[in-house]
């Protein structure tokens, strides 16, 4: 594994530092990680949903589950899911009684997967689709009850953004939910859980969707995401308040939420 501190930040043009962030284990300057997060997406868009069952075994379908009863569903609310890519979270929501959804993602190869999965399932009249960066979210102020990002959050450049913008956009007595790979918390899992994401997962990406690389960065994108403790006094510093987290199999995953009172 690569320390970022070790590799040095890029120069501009004119010789100043630049800006920098997390591509995985690489360090980029931050202008640069939206279009190599897309181009992450583009490429398995169409192999996203089978490619989450092998990345969790499945685990994924149980742990959306438990995100949407935390979501508390009601045909009164409206959603808005940020990073929703295929549209798991607003199905779920929906199927479970819940109001009007807004399913957005940066990236339109997904969305459009979402779409055809929302067509198929018959959600099209109680579903909109906008292509929205989860940083600048193109809301009013108070206009949504709740908001979610499943595993979206790890691949935003600026997190504290997504954050702020989340509290901004949802009423008072709204709830933000954030569900996301995070630290592991047994031991005795960690070096099954590394041997699983670095040997094994690339591997099956390059079977899957012919793209082992996007697969690799995945993985180290879980490993550079902040963990437990950190993400919840991001989200008290975004505003957000009675801030919990709920782990889901010893750590590998994290349900976050908070409420905007």
């Amino acid at each position: 594994m690569t320390d970022n501190a070790s590799f040095p930040r890029p120069e501009s043009a004119s010789g100043e530092r630049e800006e920098t962030t997390d591509f995985g284990y690489r360090s980029v300057p931050k202008a640069e990680k939206k279009p190599l997060v897309r181009a992450v997406f583009d490429s398995v868009a169409g192999r996203y949903d089978v490619m989450n069952d092998v990345m969790s075994l499945g685990i994924h379908r149980v742990w959306k589950r438990i995100f949407i009863t935390t979501l508390a569903p009601r045909r009164d609310l409206k959603l808005l899911d940020l990073a929703g890519g295929t549209g798991d979270i607003s199905f779920g929501w929906l199927k479970n009684n819940g109001g009007p959804a807004l399913l957005t993602d940066i990236n339109a190869s997904m969305l459009e997967v979402g779409r055809s999965r929302a067509a198929a399932k018959g959600y099209l009249s109680n579903i909109e689709f906008s292509v929205v960066d989860a940083e600048a979210i193109p809301l009013p102020d108070r206009s949504v009850d709740r908001v979610s990002i499943a595993f979206g959050l790890r691949n935003c450049t600026d997190k504290s953004a997504v954050l702020r913008e989340a509290r901004r956009v949802l009423r008072p007595g709204g709830k933000f939910c954030c569900l996301e790979f995070s630290r592991v918390q047994v031991a005795a899992l960690a070096p099954i859980y590394d041997a699983w994401s670095f040997g094994v997962l690339p591997k099956m990406g390059q079977i899957i969707a012919k793209d082992a690389e996007s697969y690799r960065y995945l993985a180290e994108s879980i490993r550079t995401f902040p963990e437990q403790d950190v993400l919840a006094e991001m989200m008290r510093e975004a505003g957000l308040e009675k801030v919990s987290y709920q782990n889901l199999s010893g750590g590998i995953a994290a349900i976050h939420s908070g409420w905007k009172l």
